[in-house]
């Protein structure tokens, strides 16, 4: 694994009740002992930001790329890769995992591309706890006077996040046109803040 991720890290910070999981039959018998596999059945990642699918409720199988999207349309789409499972959604992508690299590919069906997005499974599990953890605890002081230092702050936060995933693996940040990244500048605007989130309710009331 690129990242030191723990069930119990998980759980301290958001809950049992926030963290979703896949079911060991929820992948094809070509990815069921990846370890990419084995921590999304174990570990999970938190609601809210990243949703995983859930798998087909008469086969208890997920979906395919190919079930979702045209792979013929997708030019750099790498052969087979209509047989990966989609493991969930993120913005307007569906998120495949690659058995064989162990990779997490998006595929944007509106734009036609697919862009690997994640080196392993890790990767997204730590990406996605940062932003959550960002967007669940972040609060503004409250003060008028002071709303621009707080994003400002939270600006930071969002580039701390950046770098230091980047530092392991540039795959999430490469560019500004990833999925995380639009996802990192929706949230250092303060559009991703749910209403009884700390933050929403120092900006809002």
């Amino acid at each position: 694994m690129l990242f030191d991720v723990t069930r119990g890290e998980l759980a301290d910070v958001f809950g049992e009740d926030r963290l979703v999981t896949l079911p060991a039959s929820a992948f094809p018998p070509s990815t069921e002992g990846t370890e990419g596999a084995r921590l999304l059945q174990t570990f999970g990642v938190p609601s809210g930001t990243l949703w995983l699918r859930e798998p087909d409720a008469d086969s208890g199988r997920p979906a395919l790329v190919q079930d979702v999207v045209a792979v013929e349309d997708f030019e750099d789409a790498a052969e087979g890769a209509g047989e990966w499972p989609v493991i969930g959604w993120l913005l307007n992508a569906h998120l495949a995992l690659d058995p064989r690299s162990g990779k997490v590919h998006a595929f944007d069906a509106d734009e036609e591309t697919v862009r690997e997005l994640h080196t392993d499974v890790s990767s997204l599990v730590q990406v996605t706890l940062r932003f959550q953890r960002l967007l669940d605890e972040f609060t503004f002081s409250g003060d008028d006077g002071d709303e621009e230092a707080g994003f400002e702050r939270l600006e930071r936060e969002v580039e701390r996040v950046r770098q230091e995933t980047s530092a392991v693996d540039p795959l999430p940040f490469q560019d500004d046109e990833t999925v995380w990244s639009v996802v990192g500048e929706e949230i250092a605007m303060g559009r991703r803040f749910k209403a009884d989130s700390p933050a929403a309710r120092s900006l809002y009331g």
